[in-house]
């Protein structure tokens, strides 16, 4: 998977720590996950932000 480049909006990793356990409730390397749940909450954390 290719990196990208990071957003002043996306989560910092003790901010993921906190949070993560709150969200995954399937395990982060499951086969029918497409994209990575940091990501997922990253995309979601933008567009509250921004009000996109």
């Amino acid at each position: 998977m290719a990196q990208r480049k990071g957003y002043p909006s996306d989560v910092s990793d003790a901010e993921w720590m906190f949070v993560a356990p709150y969200l995954a409730l399937v395990r982060e390397d499951a086969p029918h996950r497409e994209h990575a749940l940091r990501d997922v909450f990253n995309a979601l954390r933008y567009l509250v932000k921004t009000g996109c």
